[in-house]
Protein backbone atom coordinates (compact mmCIF):
# COMPACT_ATOMS: atom_id res chain seq x y z
CA UNK A 1 0.00 0.00 0.00
CA UNK A 2 1.65 3.23 -1.29
CA UNK A 3 2.80 5.70 1.40
CA UNK A 4 2.00 9.61 1.74
CA UNK A 5 5.14 11.40 2.74
CA UNK A 6 3.80 15.23 3.96
CA UNK A 7 7.52 17.18 3.71
CA UNK A 8 6.81 20.37 5.81
CA UNK A 9 8.41 23.54 7.75
CA UNK A 10 6.63 26.38 9.62
CA UNK A 11 9.33 28.78 7.87
CA UNK A 12 10.84 29.06 4.76
CA UNK A 13 14.64 28.34 3.90
CA UNK A 14 14.90 25.15 6.55
CA UNK A 15 16.10 23.04 3.81
CA UNK A 16 12.62 20.93 2.45
CA UNK A 17 13.25 20.96 -0.70
CA UNK A 18 16.63 19.98 -0.69
CA UNK A 19 15.28 16.77 2.10
CA UNK A 20 12.84 16.19 0.33
CA UNK A 21 14.84 15.42 -3.03
CA UNK A 22 17.22 13.83 -1.57
CA UNK A 23 15.00 11.39 0.67
CA UNK A 24 12.82 10.71 -2.72
CA UNK A 25 16.62 9.14 -4.45
CA UNK A 26 17.19 7.69 -1.18
CA UNK A 27 14.06 5.65 -1.17
CA UNK A 28 14.38 4.99 -4.21
CA UNK A 29 17.10 3.35 -4.31
CA UNK A 30 16.05 0.55 -1.66
CA UNK A 31 13.84 -0.23 -5.28
CA UNK A 32 10.79 1.52 -4.75
CA UNK A 33 8.49 3.85 -7.01
CA UNK A 34 8.47 7.29 -5.61
CA UNK A 35 6.73 10.33 -7.01
CA UNK A 36 7.59 13.97 -5.52
CA UNK A 37 4.97 16.47 -6.19
CA UNK A 38 6.05 20.36 -5.35
CA UNK A 39 3.25 21.80 -4.32
CA UNK A 40 5.04 25.06 -3.14
CA UNK A 41 2.71 26.67 -5.83
CA UNK A 42 3.88 30.39 -4.60
CA UNK A 43 8.06 29.72 -4.82
CA UNK A 44 8.75 26.61 -6.76
CA UNK A 45 11.87 24.96 -7.01
CA UNK A 46 12.85 21.39 -5.66
CA UNK A 47 12.71 21.17 -9.96
CA UNK A 48 16.06 22.67 -9.90
CA UNK A 49 17.57 19.85 -7.78
CA UNK A 50 16.61 17.50 -10.20
CA UNK A 51 17.53 19.72 -12.92
CA UNK A 52 15.09 20.83 -14.64
CA UNK A 53 14.22 24.20 -15.68
CA UNK A 54 11.37 26.53 -17.36
CA UNK A 55 12.14 24.70 -21.06
CA UNK A 56 11.65 21.34 -19.73
CA UNK A 57 8.55 21.74 -18.57
CA UNK A 58 5.67 21.16 -20.70
CA UNK A 59 2.88 20.84 -18.26
CA UNK A 60 3.35 21.41 -14.75
CA UNK A 61 0.85 21.09 -11.31
CA UNK A 62 -0.64 24.67 -12.24
CA UNK A 63 -1.93 22.34 -15.39
CA UNK A 64 -3.60 20.29 -13.74
CA UNK A 65 -5.15 22.74 -11.17
CA UNK A 66 -6.61 24.77 -14.32
CA UNK A 67 -8.23 21.94 -16.17
CA UNK A 68 -5.95 21.96 -18.60
CA UNK A 69 -4.81 18.36 -18.25
CA UNK A 70 -4.49 15.13 -16.37
CA UNK A 71 -2.79 15.04 -13.40
CA UNK A 72 0.13 12.02 -14.92
CA UNK A 73 0.78 14.43 -17.19
CA UNK A 74 2.33 16.67 -15.48
CA UNK A 75 4.39 13.84 -14.08
CA UNK A 76 8.15 13.77 -15.74
CA UNK A 77 10.63 10.99 -15.33
CA UNK A 78 13.84 12.14 -13.45
CA UNK A 79 15.36 8.60 -12.40
CA UNK A 80 17.93 9.01 -14.86
CA UNK A 81 19.00 12.08 -12.59
CA UNK A 82 18.92 9.99 -9.96
CA UNK A 83 20.71 6.86 -11.12
CA UNK A 84 23.81 9.68 -12.79
CA UNK A 85 25.52 9.81 -9.47
CA UNK A 86 27.19 7.06 -7.33
CA UNK A 87 24.09 5.76 -5.53
CA UNK A 88 22.76 2.03 -6.93
CA UNK A 89 19.98 2.24 -7.96
CA UNK A 90 17.59 -1.14 -8.81
CA UNK A 91 16.42 -1.17 -12.26
CA UNK A 92 12.61 -1.88 -11.04
CA UNK A 93 13.14 1.89 -9.23
CA UNK A 94 11.56 4.93 -10.44
CA UNK A 95 11.06 8.54 -9.64
CA UNK A 96 8.74 11.09 -10.89
CA UNK A 97 8.71 14.61 -10.53
CA UNK A 98 5.44 16.71 -10.75
CA UNK A 99 6.44 20.25 -10.71
CA UNK A 100 4.80 23.29 -10.21
CA UNK A 101 5.22 26.28 -13.13
CA UNK A 102 7.82 28.54 -12.48
CA UNK A 103 6.04 31.14 -15.21
CA UNK A 104 5.65 34.53 -13.81
CA UNK A 105 1.77 35.08 -15.65
CA UNK A 106 1.29 31.16 -13.51
CA UNK A 107 2.56 32.27 -10.39
CA UNK A 108 0.19 35.61 -10.22
CA UNK A 109 -2.49 33.88 -11.35
CA UNK A 110 -2.54 31.00 -8.27
CA UNK A 111 -1.69 34.42 -6.17
CA UNK A 112 -4.74 36.27 -7.44
CA UNK A 113 -7.44 33.75 -8.01
CA UNK A 114 -6.29 30.94 -6.08
CA UNK A 115 -7.44 27.28 -6.68
CA UNK A 116 -9.44 24.18 -5.87
CA UNK A 117 -7.65 22.42 -3.17
CA UNK A 118 -10.01 19.75 -3.29
CA UNK A 119 -8.23 18.75 -6.48
CA UNK A 120 -4.96 18.16 -5.05
CA UNK A 121 -6.29 15.69 -3.26
CA UNK A 122 -7.68 13.79 -6.30
CA UNK A 123 -4.56 14.55 -7.98
CA UNK A 124 -2.75 12.79 -5.36
CA UNK A 125 -4.90 9.91 -5.17
CA UNK A 126 -4.41 9.50 -9.65
CA UNK A 127 -0.85 9.73 -9.41
CA UNK A 128 -0.21 6.92 -7.04
CA UNK A 129 -2.87 4.97 -8.91
CA UNK A 130 -1.72 5.34 -12.39
CA UNK A 131 2.15 5.56 -11.78
CA UNK A 132 1.53 2.72 -9.25
CA UNK A 133 3.36 4.61 -6.80
CA UNK A 134 5.01 2.78 -3.64
CA UNK A 135 5.76 6.49 -2.20
CA UNK A 136 4.18 10.14 -2.49
CA UNK A 137 6.42 12.42 -1.31
CA UNK A 138 4.95 16.14 -1.21
CA UNK A 139 6.78 19.21 -0.80
CA UNK A 140 4.69 21.64 0.85
CA UNK A 141 4.66 25.21 1.34
CA UNK A 142 6.07 26.69 4.42
CA UNK A 143 3.60 27.99 6.87
CA UNK A 144 -0.19 26.38 7.28
CA UNK A 145 -2.48 26.90 4.65
CA UNK A 146 -5.57 25.64 3.42
CA UNK A 147 -3.50 23.29 0.64
CA UNK A 148 -0.53 22.06 3.76
CA UNK A 149 -3.63 21.72 5.96
CA UNK A 150 -5.03 19.42 3.00
CA UNK A 151 -1.07 17.65 2.86
CA UNK A 152 -1.03 17.11 6.35
CA UNK A 153 -4.34 15.58 6.55
CA UNK A 154 -3.97 13.24 4.35
CA UNK A 155 -0.40 11.88 5.00
CA UNK A 156 0.35 8.89 6.46
CA UNK A 157 3.95 10.67 7.85
CA UNK A 158 4.69 13.82 8.27
CA UNK A 159 8.14 14.67 8.36
CA UNK A 160 8.31 18.34 9.85
CA UNK A 161 12.13 20.41 9.03
CA UNK A 162 13.36 22.41 11.52
CA UNK A 163 16.23 24.52 12.57
CA UNK A 164 17.95 25.11 15.74
CA UNK A 165 16.24 28.67 16.01
CA UNK A 166 13.72 30.10 18.10
CA UNK A 167 11.54 31.34 15.67
CA UNK A 168 11.56 27.27 14.08
CA UNK A 169 11.39 26.62 17.81
CA UNK A 170 7.65 28.62 17.89
CA UNK A 171 6.14 27.67 14.71
CA UNK A 172 7.27 23.84 14.66
CA UNK A 173 5.51 23.71 18.29
CA UNK A 174 2.16 24.75 16.15
CA UNK A 175 2.55 22.64 13.26
CA UNK A 176 2.83 19.64 16.09
CA UNK A 177 -0.05 20.98 17.68
CA UNK A 178 -2.21 21.12 14.38
CA UNK A 179 -1.13 17.77 13.26
CA UNK A 180 -1.86 16.45 15.88
CA UNK A 181 -5.46 17.63 16.32
CA UNK A 182 -5.34 16.08 12.14
CA UNK A 183 -4.86 13.15 13.72
CA UNK A 184 -1.71 12.54 11.28
CA UNK A 185 -1.17 8.58 11.71
CA UNK A 186 2.55 9.33 11.79
CA UNK A 187 4.86 12.16 13.06
CA UNK A 188 8.46 12.68 12.66
CA UNK A 189 10.94 16.13 12.92
CA UNK A 190 14.15 16.52 11.46
CA UNK A 191 16.57 19.48 12.59
CA UNK A 192 18.60 20.67 9.70
CA UNK A 193 21.72 23.42 9.89
CA UNK A 194 23.10 22.20 13.32
CA UNK A 195 26.40 23.91 13.87
CA UNK A 196 29.45 21.76 14.57
CA UNK A 197 29.78 22.88 18.12
CA UNK A 198 26.53 21.04 18.96
CA UNK A 199 26.12 17.67 20.07
CA UNK A 200 23.69 15.94 17.87
CA UNK A 201 22.80 13.51 20.78
CA UNK A 202 21.68 16.33 22.69
CA UNK A 203 20.13 18.04 20.80
CA UNK A 204 18.04 15.41 19.94
CA UNK A 205 16.84 14.47 23.08
CA UNK A 206 15.93 17.98 23.85
CA UNK A 207 14.04 18.62 20.79
CA UNK A 208 12.55 15.13 21.61
CA UNK A 209 11.45 16.28 24.97
CA UNK A 210 9.95 19.70 24.24
CA UNK A 211 7.90 18.17 21.51
CA UNK A 212 6.86 14.61 22.94
CA UNK A 213 7.91 13.53 19.23
CA UNK A 214 10.40 11.52 17.90
CA UNK A 215 13.33 12.96 15.55
CA UNK A 216 14.44 10.72 12.91
CA UNK A 217 17.84 12.87 12.38
CA UNK A 218 20.28 16.01 13.30
CA UNK A 219 21.86 17.11 10.07
CA UNK A 220 24.96 19.16 10.37
CA UNK A 221 24.97 22.24 8.54
CA UNK A 222 27.30 21.42 5.67
CA UNK A 223 29.33 23.56 3.83
CA UNK A 224 29.43 21.28 1.59
CA UNK A 225 25.75 21.20 0.59
CA UNK A 226 25.71 24.89 0.80
CA UNK A 227 28.60 24.33 -2.36
CA UNK A 228 26.69 22.48 -4.13
CA UNK A 229 23.81 25.04 -4.07
CA UNK A 230 20.99 22.97 -5.54
CA UNK A 231 22.68 22.05 -8.69
CA UNK A 232 22.37 18.37 -8.12
CA UNK A 233 20.91 16.15 -4.97
CA UNK A 234 23.68 16.13 -2.62
CA UNK A 235 23.27 11.95 -1.52
CA UNK A 236 23.50 11.06 -4.80
CA UNK A 237 26.71 13.01 -5.71
CA UNK A 238 28.19 12.21 -2.29
CA UNK A 239 26.83 9.16 -0.98
CA UNK A 240 29.34 8.76 1.53
CA UNK A 241 29.37 12.12 3.08
CA UNK A 242 28.08 12.43 6.78
CA UNK A 243 24.67 14.39 5.65
CA UNK A 244 23.95 11.67 3.27
CA UNK A 245 24.71 8.76 5.58
CA UNK A 246 22.37 10.71 7.97
CA UNK A 247 19.38 10.78 5.19
CA UNK A 248 19.66 7.54 4.75
CA UNK A 249 18.76 6.94 8.40
CA UNK A 250 16.18 9.47 7.70
CA UNK A 251 14.70 7.37 4.47
CA UNK A 252 14.85 3.61 6.84
CA UNK A 253 12.75 5.15 9.43
CA UNK A 254 10.25 6.79 6.70
CA UNK A 255 9.80 3.21 4.92
CA UNK A 256 10.29 1.24 8.15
Amino acid sequence: MAKIVSVHSFRGGTGKSNLTANLAAMIASRGTRVGVIDTDINSPGIHVLFGMNEEDMGKALNDYLWGRCSIEETAYDVTARVRGGQVEVPANAQVYLIPSSIKAGEIARILREGYDVGMLNDGFRALIGRLKLDYLLIDTHPGLNEETLLSIAISDILLIILRPDQQDFQGTAVTVDVARRLEVPRMLLVVNKVLSAFDPEAVRQEVEKNYSTAVAGVLPLSEDVVRLASRDIFCVRFPDHLVSQRIGEIAAQVMA
